[in-house]
């Protein structure tokens, strides 16, 4: 006689509750490994001409001032 059941997800919920379902774990920095080169090139030229937070309000401030003298 042939088989008749293939398929059943009896016990499998239980199973995975077991341990809890986690989320996966997400890092600070996730890995450009595999990532697209020129997207990657791009990525850090925009990074080495991008200023930091403190030294843009610098910036801005010098800039400001500059348009304040011209007028």
């Amino acid at each position: 006689m042939a088989k008749s059941k293939n398929h059943t997800n009896h016990n499998q919920s239980r199973k995975a509750h077991r341990n809890g379902i986690k989320k996966p774990k997400r890092n600070l920095h996730e890995s450009t490994l595999g990532m697209d080169l020129k997207f990657l090139r791009n990525q850090r030229f925009a990074k080495k001409h991008n200023l930091k937070p403190k030294a843009q309000l610098k910036r801005a401030a010098e800039r400001q001032a500059a348009k304040e003298s011209k007028k």
